[in-house]
């Protein structure tokens, strides 16, 4: 829980807020209209959208089209051999002199539906989170004006449904106030950016001009844990490998066999130790070499940020950090090697009393801008190496094993480099002012945290992106029980009212 001065800091932000007028049309609207906007986001949340579904991603590609059409806008599907399609859709704006496009994605991650309360595709409505024992309010019988602590359920609620349903409310409420825009106006919903974005880039070449703008705004992410909106000027890239390694050819009776052939699971245990210091740090030969130096006005956005650790700690449970005495924010600004999974033989009720054949970890390494993806994952390679194995890219032959004491195949690779928008562009201090205005003071970040294809939009289109993110913090984007916080989405509303009408 967020402690007293946080609660109060949020609450004087928003006493601060509301001097923008679409933002406050937006607000206005959506007070008069929570029923109806929650049924349309409902529905929209029940169709499933695993990027591999090829059937329910188009019928999610169908929906965003029709709601473009029904507030005007004219929707167009962008196909491309193999990829999941893109909606488009654009206003023009007599006498407008520049072009803003904001960007969202429709897909969602991969999931195990039993990991998950109630079922991820049927939006359930509960008056808090699940973790504060928040109750289930039937959909139908549900009192509006909504508690704005209660919290939708539902795969992609917040990552990346919500800021859609806030960019359609925000169109409700302009055409209905009359609220004059000074921009083109380009909307961008893209298919597979939890795939990697894997054909984006190619996808924008083809349609460069379609796509160009001055500005892309990312509405993707969470806000500070603070609670106040978060701007941020950048994002870091990601690229994934997963690592094998090898035992014997088939698993072994532990008691016949312990104590004389290698364990691969201990094995591997023991390379990805050799990864990371204790606290945190990666210890592979110049991993960190080569980061680009942050400017004089980014080391004073981190400064100037809040700094909500300690309230995170017990919120999370965690008695310590890696990296600390640094905060958060600083930690952020570097690369990251995280195991994302493990797996060797079984656990639990279905374990043996074996020796395992494999083992198998993936990882993913979060970069930073001036580190590429390539050198990142050939350093790792070479730490690898540097453990006593023998790299193969793929599934080893008996010759291969029996000709090497340790064997590692390392597949993967991929991903996208980092990128950062220089916060001293008149376009980022504007972008900063009408986020003020529409929500009060801001959390400046100068690289997000997640991952979003921002490297691949710049080259394709050659514009800046700025990311302005919607979601509450502890969303469970990715994970099981995803869900947006009510407060978050009517804020995102009159945020992207504001910034349409910038």
């Amino acid at each position: 829980m967020l402690r007293p001065a946080l609660t109060l800091l949020a609450l004087v932000s928003l006493a601060q807020a509301q001097t923008n007028p679409a933002a406050a049309a937006a607000g206005q609207w959506r007070r008069t209209h929570e029923k109806a906007i929650v049924s349309e986001f409902v529905e929209f949340l029940s169709i499933p959208n695993i990027g591999t579904d090829r059937p329910n991603i188009r019928r999610n590609a169908e929906a965003i089209g029709k709601m473009l059409q029904q507030r005007g806008v004219t929707p167009q599907i962008v196909e491309f051999p193999d990829a999941n399609p893109v909606v488009f859709g654009e206003i023009r704006t007599p006498g407008a002199n520049r072009t803003i496009l904001v960007y969202a994605h429709y897909d969602g991650q991969p999931l195990d539906p039993k990991e998950w309360v109630t079922p991820p595709f049927a939006p359930v409505l509960r008056s808090r989170s699940i973790e504060k024992d928040g109750q289930v309010i039937p959909l139908e019988s549900a009192t509006y004006p909504l508690d704005p602590e209660s919290r939708l359920y539902a795969r992609s609620a917040s990552d990346d449904k919500a800021p859609i349903m806030a960019m359609m409310t925000a169109l409700d409420s302009i055409r209905a106030s009359g609220t004059r825009l000074h921009s083109n106006i380009k909307f961008v919903f893209e298919g597979e950016e939890e795939g990697s974005s894997a054909h984006l880039g190619q996808i924008l070449a083809a349609h460069k001009a379609l796509f160009s703008a001055d500005v892309w705004l990312i509405c993707d992410g969470p806000v500070s844990q603070t609670r106040q909106q978060l701007v941020a000027f950048g994002a870091r890239g990601v690229t994934t490998v997963d690592i094998t390694v090898y035992g014997p050819r088939r698993e072994l009776h532990s008691g016949h066999y312990g104590n004389w052939a290698p364990n691969p699971a201990m094995m591997l245990a023991r390379l990805l130790t050799s990864m990371k210091s204790e606290d945190g740090r990666v210890l592979v030969d110049h991993f960190y070499d080569g980061i680009a130096p942050l400017s004089d006005t980014e080391k004073r956005a981190i400064a100037e940020a809040p700094a909500p650790d300690a309230e995170l700690m017990k919120e999370l449970w965690l008695g310590a950090t890696d990296g600390a005495p640094k905060k958060l924010i600083e930690l952020l600004q570097l690369l990251s090697l995280n195991i994302r999974g493990m797996a060797s033989s079984r656990t639990g009720a279905q374990a043996s009393n074996v020796i395992p054949s494999t083992a198998t970890a993936s990882i993913d390494m979060r970069l930073v801008k001036g580190i590429d993806r390539d050198t990142t994952v050939a350093r790792l390679l070479e730490h690898i190496r540097k453990q006593g194995y023998f790299v193969i890219g793929s599934e080893p032959a008996a010759e291969v094993r029996l000709a090497h004491p340790k064997v590692a195949r390392v597949t993967g690779g991929g991903g996208y480099n980092a990128v950062r928008t220089s916060m001293d562009l008149p376009i980022s201090q504007e972008v900063i002012r009408v986020v003020e205005s529409a929500r009060g003071p801001v959390v400046k970040v100068p690289t997000m945290g997640g991952s979003v294809p921002l490297e691949m939009i710049e080259k394709a289109v050659g514009t800046h992106t700025i990311t302005v993110p919607i979601a509450n913090h502890d969303n469970s984007q990715h994970s099981f029980n995803e869900n947006i916080r009510m407060q978050n989405l009517w804020d995102g509303i009159e945020l992207m009212a504001a910034l349409i009408a910038m």
